[in-house]
């Protein structure tokens, strides 16, 4: 573990330890191939798939307003994809290119988020390598590590690990610091629930799986406090820099007592089921800004440092929290 990591530049200390939630927030973005590539997404209105010159200029927007944390999804052409999502490492991937020419851009005035798991490149749909039906984790964590070392390479500042393997904080922490990428942080999907708030995600990302689901891996609903401690406790002792819980309201309560016990800080996300309630309830913007700022200071009053929120441009914006 290296403590200086969220330290390292001005932004992650803005985004980490500032108490002000506007500060907080990370807004997410789906990269795909291609040129001019701009398509809204159904049932996320105001969230696009973009090719990376749209998406440049998007982000550069953004950051004018002084949103400056940003997650990046790829959505992978379906005829690209295999068993192992290959072209997730690659670095000419819209994903690699993008993180390198947002870093040469905005250099450190912008945290750059990489999300890192196989659902999106396999063609199959599912989070690890198979051997038949099941997933085999230790040869799944091999290929997050492969995919994480080329988001390192590209200068992103954190690997988000959102497949839920076991161990793999440890591996991929090793492997970046066997390569000497010691300030490349690590946020950890450490207690994350096979929750029924992923579906317009999954359209989003095309992600779904072509079988079964995620139950194997993903938290059971069901379970206690007990099980997210552990899950969260071990990625912090395997070196995360960032603990995440998602989805994010059906869990208010295991974001407080996560983030009571663990010494990391610690993310939540604020799901794309929860964002098309929110525009579905409300489809007027004053409305909806009063419940977004509602829901925001929820997650806050909850213990999160951290908002992964599709609503970030949409509070920024309009001065939501101000």
């Amino acid at each position: 573990m290296r403590l200086r990591i969220n330290r390292f530049t001005p932004s992650r200390r803005d985004l980490i330890y500032s108490r002000d939630i506007e500060a907080s927030l990370v807004q997410p973005h789906f990269v795909v191939s291609g040129k001019l590539r701009s398509e809204e997404i159904d049932d996320m209105p105001g969230i696009y798939r973009q090719s990376v010159d749209v998406l440049l200029d998007t982000i550069g927007r953004d950051m004018d307003m002084g949103l400056t944390s940003h997650m990046l999804f790829y959505v992978m052409d379906e005829e690209l994809k295999d068993p192992i999502a290959t072209m997730a490492s690659e670095p000419d991937s819209p994903l690699n290119v993008a993180i390198r020419e947002l870093r040469k851009r905005h250099g450190n005035e912008i945290v750059i988020f990489s999300d890192v798991c196989l659902c999106t490149g396999t063609d199959h749909g599912h989070c690890g390598v198979l051997e038949g039906e099941k997933i085999a984790n230790d040869k799944s964590v091999g290929e997050l590590v492969r995919i994480a070392l080329s988001n390192a390479e590209a200068g992103v500042d954190y690997i988000s690990l959102s497949d839920m393997m076991d161990n793999r904080v440890a591996e991929v922490r090793g492997a970046l610091e066997e390569r000497g990428y010691h300030e490349t942080g690590i946020l950890s999907y450490s207690v994350k629930y096979a929750s029924s708030f992923y579906g317009p995600f999954r359209d989003a990302a095309s992600s779904s799986p072509k079988f079964g689901d995620r139950k194997s891996h993903q938290m059971d609903v069901r379970s206690g406090y007990d099980e997210a401690l552990l899950e969260a406790l071990q990625d912090e002792r395997e070196g995360a820099d960032i603990i995440m819980i998602k989805p994010g309201l059906p869990y208010l309560d295991v974001l407080k007592v996560v983030s009571d016990e663990v010494l990391r800080p610690v993310a939540v996300y604020n799901v794309s089921g929860e964002y098309s309630m929110v525009h579905k309830s409300c489809p007027d913007s004053k409305s909806r800004g009063l419940m977004i700022a509602e829901v925001l200071s929820s997650f806050a009053r909850s213990g999160a440092s951290i908002i992964v929120t599709y609503h970030a441009r949409e509070a920024f914006s309009g001065k939501l929290l101000r």
